[in-house]
């Protein structure tokens, strides 16, 4: 694999005042991944007070738990009672959404397994987005948990979509958009600021190799 210079640095010989702003930008990113690490620290401290734990990616409650959740669920016609009969009349609309999902899913897939290996970028590990674990619960019922799964999938299919397109987007077009993106993907800080033609032509290469070696530890 070829050396490149850091993309920080690169900025740095380029333009000064760009230095400036993207040192304070690795700083800010660099907080951004404290607070991420904080935020795990306190859902594993969340798991303790439901009262629950992970053994070999199984979810364990402890006994008397489990019972207390028996206890508070909604029997199912009950729920289909609440919900209201417009919410039952709709359901077949976002259930039909299934099916563009599945064929957005199955054709990820396909361009990973094609394109990927040619840019030499890691393949998304679709497992690691695709999550099913709320139908464990057992103060659920089978409308709940069906919905659950339902929903789980839905927004794991984008979540691993969003990854993929992101590494894409770092392969082809490093680039950050003039107007302010909500919610970019993170990748997108990584990447070439608006109209400095000449970094993008100096950072182009190096992004895509810091692409690979960011990915494969992902």
């Amino acid at each position: 694999m070829a050396a490149y210079p850091a993309s920080s640095e690169l900025c740095r010989r380029a333009n000064p005042k760009d230095a400036n702003m993207t040192t304070q930008l690795d700083t800010l990113m660099e907080k951004l991944r404290s607070v991420e690490a904080e935020i795990e620290i306190e859902m594993a401290k969340r798991r303790e007070e439901m009262r629950f734990h992970l053994e070999n990616r199984k979810i364990v409650f402890e006994q008397g738990t489990s019972r207390r959740h028996r206890e508070i669920k909604t029997n199912a016609i009950r729920y289909l009672i609440d919900v209201g009969p417009l919410v039952i009349l709709v359901a077949p609309v976002i259930w039909s959404l299934i099916i563009p999902m599945v064929l957005l899913d199955l054709s990820l897939i396909t361009y990973q397994a094609i394109c990927f290996p040619v840019y030499r970028i890691p393949k998304v590990r679709r497992r690691d987005y695709l999550v099913f674990d709320r139908h464990h619960l057992a103060y659920l019922n089978a409308i709940e948990k069906l919905n659950c799964m339902y929903c789980g999938y839905a927004n794991g299919v984008f979540a691993y979509v969003r990854e993929v397109a992101g590494r894409t987007e770092q392969y082809w077009c490093p680039i950050r958009h003039a107007r302010r993106v909500r919610g970019p993907h993170r990748h997108y800080h990584d990447f070439v600021a608006y109209g400095d033609a000449d970094g993008y032509k100096k950072r182009l290469i190096p992004l895509r190799e810091e692409l690979r070696e960011k990915s494969s530890d992902s």
